[in-house]
């Protein structure tokens, strides 16, 4: 049973329901006094990254002036960057960190009394608060809810990333992504994705939906009209999807239609191609009328807000420099652009666009009564900034990680286990060998693999030996490390696989596909147990068919990690069934149950 989360106060958000007089009246009276520049300012949404920053920094003045000056509409938030160094031979630093909450909350409070019309906060918390803000609640993958298949925890983990949404003053996530994850080589969406039903997948996403909702938060389904079945990742260049009208209609389109149906307040769009839809190949949903107004508008009824991805992928900026995109991008019937490479021009052409007619002054004005509807919905007329001595009584609870626990326990899915080796039954004095097996060493800026897996292995068996392993690993010690195998009672073996944005990578190493085939053919001989578990990838499976026993859990950072331990020891019952096909012999629906706990 989910354990219940107290909303302290918080009121539901019904996304579309008609407002009360006195917010319609502040929409309406607003509306009337602004200038054509503020009301495109309204359109365009900037971005900052969620580390202190004085009020008396360049960093500062430079958003203050987009508020003040140039009247923008709303702010995005980030996490955190470092500097790395740009060297050749050990690139393997990273710049990604997460952001820090009251940072986030102090900055934004300072920018809300900066503005003459409140600001509309947007956010990224695809797995909650915690994706981008350290302390914050962090759950699975997408995929892990798909894997578990209860409604339930979708409500939940929506009204949880809400609350602490709401306490930091973010009112808009970019979540749930909808998109059909049927393409095993989609580098970009993949465990962000419910599954490959696409019936499933509607069901998860409305019930996340509702649990933003409840949780005072306007959700924004993702990515329209669907970026399931692509091989080509848009950060880098420009997908196109070849499927016909009726098979968008079929696949693609529900979830997005039950996400609407379930109140989700806005939409974003892709940086996809649709030929289907729009003949143009160069015209992505981003600049496409035919799919941003006649498809999303006029077919499927919506009237939230509709925003556009991130301006800065490769896809969009490799075709216009930043004025363009943004007007052609509100002309095909966006309401925000998001993440401008440069807001300033973004604005001018947005300006110039409307100055010429290419944008209607009745389009201009509509977009704008979203923007300030969508604003009178969460009460931010009323007042806008947020209480910093509440948020840690509400940011990284207790009861708040208790839902992501479950989740992560409910989805743990065992697809193989020839020898019945889950749970492990190794004694606590004995030996064990943990693999820790990555893709590559670079990128891990968030936290590095493994640290809590090998804790865990230890709080369970007195000698556990740790090794890792990467595409970098020279092939005398891959070698090296299955000489040595034979020295211990059991091999455990993570395998820590990403399908992250810009990397253009979803393979393990061959030589590493190698060493893990010829473990496989000496643990066999010698009668010893191999468990492997897959973190993140888990179509990874497709080319370990040798591997014995092997885990999913559709995730890589340290909830899994201490899952995966759990299940391998048998503190936990194993339930979770693949939302995906993997291949003719991992069908979705498989998975193997395990009862869970056994006594040690």
């Amino acid at each position: 049973m989910v354990a219940a989360v107290v909303a302290l106060g918080r009121p539901s958000l019904q996304a579309q329901d008609d407002l009360d007089p006195a917010a319609r009246r502040w929409v309406e009276e607003t509306l009337a006094r602004l200038s054509v520049d503020e009301k495109v300012g309204q359109l365009v949404t900037p971005t900052f990254r969620s580390i202190y920053t004085s009020s008396d920094s360049a960093v500062y003045d430079d958003l203050r002036e987009l508020v003040r000056e140039h009247h923008v509409g709303g702010v995005h938030v980030f996490g955190a960057r470092r500097a790395r160094p740009d060297v050749l031979l050990n690139p393997t630093y990273s710049r990604t960190t997460l952001g820090q909450p009251l940072a986030a909350a102090s900055l934004l409070n300072r920018l809300q009394a900066a503005a003459e019309i409140p600001l509309l906060v947007t956010a990224d918390f695809e797995t909650g608060v915690g994706f981008r803000m350290t302390g914050a609640t962090n759950f699975p993958r997408a995929m892990a809810f798909g894997a578990a298949g209860d409604p339930r925890l979708a409500f939940e983990a929506g009204r949880v990333t809400a609350l602490e949404a709401r306490a930091i003053g973010i009112h808009v996530n970019f979540a749930p992504v909808v998109d059909v994850n049927n393409n095993p080589r989609n580098p970009v969406i993949n465990t962000r994705s419910f599954g490959e039903d696409a019936a499933t997948v509607g069901r998860l996403a409305a019930a996340y939906v509702e649990g933003l909702a409840a949780g005072g938060m306007i959700a924004a389904v993702k990515h329209f009209p669907g970026h399931g079945d692509t091989d080509v990742d848009s950060h880098l260049a420009l997908p196109v999807i070849r499927h016909s009208r009726e098979r968008l209609e079929a696949v693609e389109l529900p979830p997005f239609r039950a996400g609407i149906a379930a109140g989700a307040g806005a939409v974003m769009t892709a940086h996809v191609a649709l030929p289907a839809l729009d003949p143009d190949v160069r015209n992505p949903a981003t600049f496409s009328a035919p799919i941003a107004t006649a498809l999303l508008r006029d077919d499927l009824g919506f009237d939230g807000l509709v925003f556009t991805d991130s301006m800065r992928m490769r896809a969009i900026t490799r075709m216009l420099p930043p004025a363009g995109a943004a007007a052609r991008a509100v002309a095909a019937g966006h309401d925000v652009v998001l993440h401008s490479p440069d807001d300033r021009a973004a604005l001018a052409g947005v300006r110039a666009a409307v100055a010429d007619g290419a944008i209607g002054s009745a389009q201009l004005d509509r977009s704008v009564r979203r923007v300030l509807e969508a604003k009178a919905r969460l009460g931010l007329h009323r007042g806008a900034r947020v209480d910093l001595d509440a948020l840690p009584e509400i940011v990284g609870t207790r009861a708040h990680r208790a839902v992501a626990r479950a989740v992560s326990e409910r989805s743990i899915t065992l697809i193989r286990d020839a020898a019945g080796d889950v749970p492990l039954r190794t004694p606590r004095d004995g030996s064990l060998l943990y693999l820790s097996i990555l893709d590559y060493p670079s990128g891990w800026g968030i936290g590095a693999p493994s640290r809590f897996a090998i804790s865990e292995l230890r709080d369970r068996w007195l000698d556990v030996t740790a090794i890792e392993l990467s595409d970098r690993t020279p092939p005398a010690d891959i070698e090296l490390v299955r000489e040595t195998g034979a020295r211990f009672d059991a091999v455990v073996a993570g395998i820590f696989m990403r399908t992250a944005s810009f990397s253009g990578r979803m393979d393990l190493d061959d030589d590493l596909v190698a060493f893990l085939r010829d473990l496989a053919e000496d643990t066999a001989e010698r009668g010893q147990p191999l468990v492997v578990v897959l973190f993140g990838n888990p179509y990874v499976a497709r080319t370990l068919s040798e591997l014995p026993t092997v885990l999913l859990t559709y995730d890589y950072r340290g909830m899994s990690e201490m899952t995966a331990v759990k299940a391998i020891a048998g503190e936990i019952p194993i339930q979770g069934r693949l939302p995906v096909t993997l291949d003719d012999g991992l069908p979705a629906g498989l998975g193997l149950p395990r009862p869970g706990p056994t006594r040690r």
